[in-house]
């Protein structure tokens, strides 16, 4: 197709007709081919005569679009010297003309050489001697020749013989042109080159069906009828795809969105496509597209609801934290939105909460799972509807996604401050005060003043105390505007706040500033000077009241006196009294624990064994109230006097705590007065406990202690069975919930000597409340529960080193062993310190270690851990500043971001004293994992520094098959990581 022929003598079935000049000049010769089709062919062969001039001209060719035309020739020529006899005029070459003309030439017209333009002499390569004709093998010679270029409609050729012997064969001419050509889905032309040899002919090419251009296609016609630079393209339009050069339609089930090379897709998830050339996929029934999708996206549809709504209560805001939804519905943007409603009386009672609560950060469109409740009413109910929306939500005609929770807010009643006034204010103090508006139910102890900038979050305050009914709160900055409020504390607890109060700092003279405050300095001295005389003969006066009032009451009376100038001191704070201080244990349990009618208790089912009988679980049926589940701990049958008055011992401790972290007492039963007939009762009495499979006392009388059922049991196997199902703020909720009730319990002068996740009880609300205050017994067969000392049973694991070493239990104590109870929640209920001895333990805390990090722990609560775990019980904080440092978390979840293992902290100061071992060995010893030496040795870690970079599934690759065993290593190799920065800080080599 490079080719177009104008005219081929093989190809031409009559007579040629051409003409010859003079006519007996060449001769026309038709043959037959093998093909028995016939050959013309002209000779000439005048050689025996001089001066041969011998023309053959063609007839008139048309050029069509030809601007250089090619002639092929085909020829044979016999050799001079293989004639005999021949003159010196013969000649081995003859020679090629043209003439060009619009037209032909009129018949008749003169044949005029001058008016033919000399192509070129055509000699031959092979030429034919005589005996070439005897064995007749005639040597044939191709030759082609450019003519051109031509201008005009066509031209003629001429031949010229001056004295050959010749035979023209064939004749061929032809132009070259570019054929049509499909390039990059775009068809370009036949093109026929330009007569200039060096240009090339700019074709612009037409995109195929279905193609669209983008970049306009070009290719370059060559001399030779090649293309050449191809530039631009076209691609498929959308619904086609490229395929042998064409674009061919989507078959159905897939679907191509966007013109381009690329080819078909399937369907996304969830949709489908039923014709050809599909743009887009439809979304099957109940799934969608948001607007903002892209067509390529699987449909997806609205997420379920959030899980694990919980909520969190201080006395300045509500806390809210959730868990994402189990199904995002194949999205990832997931939001969340908090409707609130408050209800009186009834959930069916309820309306839109009041325009002053304030939900922080907003309460629609968080992205987080956790939220700040302000400005909430006091003994309220409120019902909080947190729901998961993602993009196509608003698409679906499905219920909400919605998990709601009910709370109550717990407070000591209506604010009892009025209005707060200004006395005066200078460049940083305000002087202000404030009246009561009503009689309080008890005595005012104290107030307290929460104040901050306008200008700043709530959340970020400030607050001081004050017994009198102004303050002067100094160290503000100048010309500022600040949000006040107060509230009282009285026996019963802390108020309502009042209502908000702006006033602002100002630029007074500081000397009228000073002057104020030396006047109040000066008012309060006086004041507390009178106040201590007061005090002094008060005191004077009630040491010989009680004088005589201990000669004259009765033991009953001591008691009474005893626990009222115990538990209600002068300062109004409740403060725990020792049953152990009653001469009679029975009064104790009388006066703290509230008797239970047995008719009232309805037994389920046995859920456990306690150390002085089973444990039920129950229902409390109380006349003239709501049923409630219990749980119910019984004194095995056969008792003596001294197990009951043990067992009973934890009621009368229990009693005295009121706190929604704190495990609730409901009762006791000690009396028995079920029955009028003693037969009756024992029968009743018998039935119930063949049910528990217990023994009735031999007395008849059923000793039961009643508490709050928590559905979730104990917190050490609740998280073992749950392992990794909670986000970090839900874990850290629950360290809050346990760090309450020990604030609660530090006020009140109560050492627990026994905190463990084992002894801290679930409710179904993920809410945490201590329990078990009677120092829990360990058995007798358990060698490693704990380590004797002091005539008792302590607990070595969660035991501060003073306690275990000389029986110094505090509150620090405590707070150690809560430091223990966070590793035991952020590891999932692992046993602290894993399967060393209690003597390896005790050796191993006075040597300086401490537990490592739990995988996943963030960085700041492995150093709350650590600062509960200073060796000084003075260093450790209390119980009051690991609360205040939690809700800080809480309200600011991004410092939990950062996990122990993703950072090297900077300071060196931060980091924990842990014993840097000399080997691989020594440091395996330590962790009681020698096992695996040799798997260490044999994959080439050798030295502390070469398993210091190691992760879990270097752990998994030597051998290490065990997930206990892995968490192991895994987290000292976490705590050594960190050590051996800090040395190398420090500036020495490892």
């Amino acid at each position: 197709y490079l080719f177009l022929v104008l005219l081929d003598t093989t190809t031409v079935l009559g007579e040629l007709d051409w003409k010859t000049y003079p006519v007996n000049g060449w001769d026309a010769i038709t043959e037959m081919d093998e093909q028995n089709r016939p050959i013309h062919t002209f000779q000439v062969c005048h050689v025996m005569e001089p001066n041969q001039n011998n023309w053959l001209r063609s007839g008139w060719i048309q050029r069509q679009a030809a601007q250089r035309v090619y002639v092929e020739l085909r020829f044979t020529l016999r050799d001079c010297n293989s004639i005999p006899w021949v003159s010196g005029t013969c000649k081995e070459t003859f020679n090629l003309f043209y003439l060009q003309r619009d037209e032909p030439l009129p018949a008749g017209t003169r044949f005029r050489p001058s008016d033919y333009a000399k192509v070129d002499t055509i000699a031959a390569d092979e030429s034919f001697t005589q005996t070439d004709l005897g064995d007749r093998v005639l040597r044939l010679n191709t030759e082609v020749r450019e003519v051109g270029p031509v201008t005009q409609n066509g031209f003629y050729l001429a031949f010229q013989d001056v004295g050959a012997c010749i035979a023209l064969v064939s004749v061929k001419v032809f132009y070259k042109r570019c054929p049509s050509t499909l390039r990059n889905l775009a068809a370009f032309p036949d093109t026929v080159p330009l007569m200039d040899s060096s240009s090339l002919v700019e074709v612009r090419g037409a995109c195929v069906e279905n193609a669209e251009e983008r970049d306009t296609p070009k290719l370059y016609c060559g001399a030779d009828g090649d293309w050449l630079v191809p530039l631009g393209r076209c691609v498929c339009s959308i619904g086609h795809e490229e395929m042998d050069g064409y674009c061919q339609a989507c078959t159905p089930g897939f679907f191509k969105a966007y013109a381009g090379s690329g080819k078909c897709s399937k369907c996304p998830l969830f949709s489908s496509s039923h014709d050809q050339a599909a743009t887009i996929c439809h979304c099957d029934k109940g799934f969608y597209r948001a607007l903002q999708d892209s067509s390529t996206m699987a449909c997806t549809r609205p997420p379920s609801a959030p899980r694990n709504l919980i909520s969190l209560i201080n006395d300045t805001a509500l806390f809210l934290q959730w868990m994402p939804p189990s199904d995002t519905g194949g999205r990832k943007d997931i939001t969340y939105n908090i409707l609130c409603q408050r209800c009186d009386g009834s959930v069916t009672q309820c309306e839109p909460c009041e325009s002053d609560l304030r939900i922080i950060p907003r309460p629609l469109g968080l992205t987080g799972t956790s939220a700040a409740i302000l400005g909430f009413a006091v003994h309220a109910n409120y019902t909080f509807h947190v729901e998961a929306v993602n993009g196509v939500s608003g698409m679906a005609m499905a219920a909400r996604a919605l998990v709601n929770v009910t709370v109550n807010t717990h407070q000591a009643g209506p604010t009892l401050v009025g209005v707060v006034r200004k006395d005066w204010a200078s460049q940083s103090s305000i002087a202000i005060s404030w009246s009561q508006v009503q009689q309080p139910p008890s005595d005012i102890m104290e107030y307290e003043v929460k104040y901050y900038e306008k200008e700043q979050e709530q959340l970020s305050y400030s607050s001081t105390r004050t017994k009198t009914p102004s303050v002067v709160i100094t160290g503000l900055r100048p010309s500022t505007v600040y949000v006040f409020h107060v509230r009282a504390q009285t026996s019963d607890g802390y108020t309502a706040y009042s209502p908000n109060f702006e006033f602002a700092t100002s630029a007074e003279d500081p000397d009228i500033a000073d002057q104020g405050q030396v006047l109040v300095v000066v008012t309060a001295s006086v004041g507390g000077f009178s106040l201590l005389i007061i005090l002094t003969l008060f005191l004077l006066i009630t040491g010989r009241c009680q004088g005589y009032i201990k000669a004259r009451m009765k033991s009953e009376e001591k008691r009474r006196a005893r626990f009222h100038s115990g538990h209600v001191p002068f300062s109004g704070i409740k403060t725990y009294v020792d049953p152990d201080t009653y001469e009679d244990p029975t009064q104790a349990v009388e006066e703290f624990a509230k008797e239970i009618e047995p008719s009232y208790i309805c037994i389920d089912r046995v859920i456990g064994a306690g150390e002085f009988g089973e444990v039920c679980r129950g229902r409390l049926r109380v006349p003239g109230r709501m049923d409630i589940a219990v749980a119910i701990k019984t004194l095995k049958g056969g008792y003596l006097e001294q197990q009951r008055q043990d067992f009973l011992r934890e009621a009368s401790i229990m009693g005295q705590f009121d706190n929604p972290n704190i495990i609730r007492l409901e009762g006791v039963v000690t009396k028995s007065k079920l029955l009028k007939t003693k037969a009756y009762l024992f029968t009743l009495f018998s039935f119930l406990c063949s049910s528990l499979k217990c023994v009735p006392s031999s007395s008849g009388r059923p000793v039961m202690i009643v508490v709050e059922y928590m559905e979730n049991g104990a917190l050490d196997s609740f998280l073992r069975t749950r392992d990794g199902q909670f986000t970090v703020l839900q874990l850290v909720g629950m360290m809050r919930g346990i760090a309450v009730g020990m604030t609660y319990l530090s006020d009140m002068g109560f050492i627990h000597r026994d905190l463990a996740a084992r002894n801290v009880l679930v409710d179904e609300n993920l809410v945490c409340k201590v329990s078990d205050f009677s120092m829990s017994r360990i058995r007798e067969d358990d060698s490693e529960a704990a380590y004797s000392a002091m005539g008792g049973k302590i607990p070595i694991r969660w035991t501060a080193p003073e306690a275990i070493a000389y029986g110094k239990f505090s509150s620090a104590s405590d707070v150690w062993s809560y430091g223990i109870v966070m590793w035991e929640v952020m590891s999932y209920g692992e046993r602290p310190y894993w399967e060393m001895s209690n003597q390896d333990v005790v050796l191993s805390i006075e040597e300086g270690y401490r537990l490592p990090a739990p995988m996943g722990c963030p960085v700041t609560l492995h150093q709350l851990m650590l600062h509960c775990w200073q060796k000084e019980s003075s260093q450790r904080p209390h119980f009051n500043n690991v609360l205040s440092f939690l809700d800080k978390l809480i309200v600011n979840p991004s410092k939990l971001l950062t996990l122990v293992n993703d950072v090297y902290p900077d300071s060196p100061e931060a980091m924990p004293d842990y014993p840097l071992f000399i080997s691989i060995g020594d440091w395996l010893d330590s962790i009681k994992m020698n096992q695996y030496k040799n798997n260490f040795l044999a994959a080439g870690y050798t030295t502390l520094d070469s398993i210091s970079t190691m992760s879990i599934d270097d752990i998994r690759r030597i051998g290490i098959c065990l997930i206990g065993h892995q968490r192991r290593i895994i987290s000292s190799i976490q705590s050594l990581r960190l050590q051996l920065h800090h040395i190398q800080q420090s500036g020495f080599q490892v």
